[in-house]
């Protein structure tokens, strides 16, 4: 009987007795205990709602610990210091997500590619350079003198322009176009429809007419980063923009010219960066959060979903809010809104007491000046 195939990934991979799956943690360096049946047979990888018997389920986040006891998983990965129900197989680890996706991977292995070799409808200029064991897709161009290392995975309908450099293992999803001279590093993803390298949003404006600056920089992409659907990376007007080492860009995202994103940055959705703003290492930008340009978000920084940053920011805060601000001051700001329309009818109550009490004076002064005349 065929084994079943994941629409997404291929094949997927045989099962695995629980012991097996506890050395293939430890193996990547993780601390594994496992209490329970070594021998159990786990034959896929499912959420704590849906995974049935066979099944082996995880728990990362802690709000959904009491799910644990309801799950009909056969077995769990879990944080060290979380215990589940004896009949139970449980893998406890001191990373249950890093877990997860190290299962996840055991089992399904990444997307490959459903085509092999070079289609002989994409347009290679003769002096361009493809490194060994290709993958390249129909309607796909190369332009003159760009280098393309080994293993590259290139979809249908991916335009490559002139001077472009690629590295090792390196995945174009369909449609992806990268401008001349764009560098992009080893392991790295693009997914479908990004754009890289367009010009930067440069005028100048003189007596009201907006003139276009050339953009004579470039973008460059370092190793293991992966870049979302539909992003848009300007390059720099001079010199270069950079995505660090590492960072991992969502769909629908736009960084301006110049920009200097730091290695192992996580940018969720519909982040908007202005030209010649600066992350250092480890940023966290929520969805659709705005970036001021010109400004520095020092290393170890969160911001959350659809704040606007407009100042620079030290190390490791976490801001909220438009504009963003530190975390506790939003949280009092937020409160504040929540007690608004208490504050307005207080303060109607005083505006009605002081006109009752200036309405009572003036009629007692009335009345005096009344009796002395």
């Amino acid at each position: 009987m065929p084994e079943p195939v994941s629409p997404q990934h291929g094949n997927h991979r045989s099962p695995r007795k629980a012991a097996e799956l506890a050395a293939h943690l430890e193996a990547h360096g993780l601390r594994v205990h496992l209490a329970g049946d070594p021998d159990l047979v786990i034959r896929d990888v499912a959420t704590i709602e849906e995974a049935g018997p066979g099944d082996i389920t995880f728990l990362a986040n802690r709000k959904y610990i009491r799910q644990i006891n309801e799950t009909k998983a056969s077995a769990i990965i879990l944080p060290e210091a979380v215990s589940g129900p004896e009949y139970l197989t449980q893998l406890k680890v001191d990373d249950s997500y890093y877990a997860f996706m190290l299962i996840m991977v055991l089992f399904y292995g990444h997307r490959t590619a459903p085509f092999e070799g070079v289609d002989p409808t994409a347009r290679i200029a003769e002096t361009a350079r493809i490194g060994a064991n290709p993958r390249i897709g129909g309607q796909v161009t190369i332009a003159a003198h760009a280098a393309i290392g080994d293993g590259a995975v290139i979809y249908p309908g991916c335009f490559i322009g002139p001077g472009c450099r690629i590295g090792d293992n390196v995945t174009l999803y369909p449609n992806v176009t990268l401008y001349n001279d764009t560098h992009v590093g080893h392991n790295v993803i693009i997914q479908a429809g990004a754009v890289i390298g367009q010009d930067g949003y440069g005028f100048a404006t003189h007596k009201g007419i907006h003139h276009k600056i050339p953009q004579v920089g470039n973008v460059v992409i370092e190793d293991d980063v992966e870049i979302g659907a539909n992003c848009a990376i300007e390059r720099a007007t001079m010199g270069s923009t950079v995505i660090g080492r590492g960072s991992k860009l969502c769909d629908l995202i736009a960084i301006g010219h110049g920009t200097r994103i730091g290695p192992h940055c996580l940018l969720v959705a519909q982040v908007g960066i202005a030209g010649s703003a600066k992350l250092g290492h480890h940023v966290t930008l929520g969805g659709q959060v705005a970036v001021n340009g010109h400004i520095t978000i020092g290393d170890c920084v969160t911001v959350g979903a659809k704040a606007g940053v407009v100042n620079n920011v030290e190390d490791n805060e976490t801001l909220l809010g438009q504009p963003a601000v530190p975390i506790q001051d939003a949280k009092r700001r937020i409160l504040m809104l929540a007690k608004l329309p208490e504050m307005r009818d207080q303060l109607k109550r005083l505006q009605k007491r002081i006109e009752q009490l200036e309405h009572g004076t003036g009629g007692r002064m009335a009345r005096k000046d009344s009796a002395e005349s």
